[in-house]
């Protein structure tokens, strides 16, 4: 069997602050996001998001830890209105961390978290179609393909393809 990597979600704190800034103020993981995360990205933009994402209750966005370092975010938004039992998952890992198998982990247990700590009937992911890395973290943790929308985004400067991943309740076998 695999190793499995030491990965554990827990709530952002101060501390986090400057590994944050560090880790997220990179073109590469930009190129990936959504527009609304900043580049460059600062100290302060750090400490916006912590303390933004502190009065969450219950928690739902988290700091990603390997080996007992803060290695990146991850996080899901429940939605709301017909969409109340959807949430949506989003995350980033920073570069040092890529290719250990760390964001797999931690969306399994992501995934379990919002399956029994929330009435959520159904996760999603978008990504899009050039970050082939995150297709394959959603495939190895059993997400579906649900839909491909073509030009569906508009990143840097042009159309961009985004694929939506699904995990329904009822398919979840938990992270084993």
């Amino acid at each position: 069997m695999p190793h499995q990597p030491t990965v554990t979600l827990r709530p952002l704190h101060q501390q986090d602050i400057e590994p944050l800034a560090r880790l997220a103020n990179s073109k590469k993981i930009w190129d990936n996001v959504r527009d609304y995360f900043p580049h460059p990205y600062s100290q302060r933009d750090a400490k916006t998001f912590i303390n933004n994402k502190g009065d969450e209750d219950p928690t739902q966005t988290f700091a990603i830890e390997y080996q007992g370092e803060f290695a990146g975010v991850m996080g899901l938004e429940r939605q709301h209105d017909v969409y109340r039992y959807s949430g949506e998952v989003g995350y980033w890992l920073g570069e040092p961390y890529w290719g250990k198998g760390i964001a797999s982990q931690a969306l399994k247990d992501l995934t379990d978290i919002g399956f029994t700590q929330f009435p959520l009937e159904r996760l999603y992911a978008g990504v899009f179609s050039h970050n082939q890395a995150s297709i394959r973290v959603l495939q190895k943790v059993g997400y579906q393909l649900e839909v491909i929308s073509p030009m569906g985004a508009f990143k840097n400067g042009q159309f961009v393809d985004e694929h939506r991943y699904v995990m329904l309740r009822r398919d979840w076998v938990g992270a084993t």
